[in-house]
């Protein structure tokens, strides 16, 4: 059995509680959060809750640490911090600065003989991956990305910032025509608008200037500005009965040619359809904690991306079994 650790408990560190218990060869040793420990309620209610303070006592009883923080600020420090002392996985997503985060995380995991897998969810992660694989295959083509529809909570986080909002959801909404025309692999030039709009649920505290509101969320930078983005005000038993769910989902589509003069066109196409963001992020984390574990079994150390692994690794099944039935 593959002992995992969860270090903070949020949507992602229940998400992974729950997907522990569906993969066999692996058990839950217990969460590690910064709260107070007995504050902390947990879908199963005997698994033990660890002040993060305490967690050095136990690195001998945790094959992986599953890092549950987020990409702003927690992990930048959490993941190097922790991968001298454990094998860790984390979903680190800010694209623009995994090349220093690797660097950090691998100088800490093979200092430690560990190793780190950094990264890991769908995007990055399985959207990465099939990004690449499409790349190798029609290395004459080009690579499109859709997000959605979906919640966006780093945009609803956003919103919730701006004075006089009370609560807020953000969806990402994929233009169907931008999507209809990838398909038909013609290898449109899309901008940035022609991608995605930007659909906005919003409960404002009574008595707030919703024209001011809705003018501060169209004009955020790097979040509404470079998007068709329509504001709906909502109440807020509205919001909980229509959208107190964090579905998600995509698509990856790459679009190449192949044959003397190019002559033939194809398309691969990788999508997800999410009821929860966080659960099915969770269940990819646990399959690369077991990969992290054999690898490190076999002597391996340092950081790793979802590039590194070998798919094998992933399956909670044997060779045999694989080659017998999904080769």
């Amino acid at each position: 059995m593959i002992k995992i650790a969860i270090a903070g408990y949020g949507n992602l560190g229940r998400g992974v509680e729950c997907a522990i218990k569906q993969n066999a060869d692996t058990e839950l040793y217990g969460v590690f959060t910064r709260r107070n420990p007995e504050s902390v309620k947990t879908v199963a209610e005997n698994t033990a809750v660890y002040s993060i303070d305490e967690i050095e006592k136990h690195k001998d009883n945790i094959d992986v640490l599953i890092i549950c923080g987020g990409s702003a600020t927690d992990l930048p420090i959490q993941t190097p911090k922790l991968a001298a002392s454990f094998n860790v996985i984390d979903s680190f997503d800010t694209h623009a600065k995994v090349p220093e985060h690797f660097e950090k995380v691998n100088t800490a995991a093979k200092a430690a003989g560990k190793v780190a897998i950094i990264s890991v969810g769908w995007d990055p992660g399985m959207f990465s991956l099939n990004r690449m694989y499409a790349d190798a295959i029609l290395p004459d083509g080009q690579d499109y990305t859709f997000w959605g529809k979906g919640v966006s909570q780093g945009h609803s986080d956003a919103i919730r910032r701006i004075d006089g909002v009370l609560d807020a959801r953000q969806y990402t909404v994929p233009v169907e025509s931008a999507l209809a025309a990838v398909r038909e692999g013609s290898n449109p030039e899309l901008t940035t608008r022609q991608k995605h709009t930007r659909e906005c649920f919003v409960v404002a505290e009574e008595g707030a200037d919703l024209a001011r509101i809705e003018n501060e969320i169209k004009t955020m930078p790097n979040y509404f500005a470079d998007y068709d983005t329509t504001v709906h005000f909502i109440s807020e038993e509205e919001l909980k009965r229509n959208h107190n769910g964090i579905p998600h989902g995509g698509f990856v589509i790459r679009c190449g040619k192949t044959g003397a003069d190019g002559e033939n066109k194809h398309v691969i196409e990788y999508s997800l359809k999410l009821d929860s963001n966080p659960e099915f992020t969770a269940s990819v984390l646990v399959a690369y904690a077991r990969a992290a574990c054999r690898l490190n079994s076999e002597g391996v150390s340092g950081c790793k991306t979802v590039f590194d692994i070998a798919p094998a690794y992933l399956s909670a099944k044997s060779a045999e079994e694989l080659r017998a039935h999904m080769l």
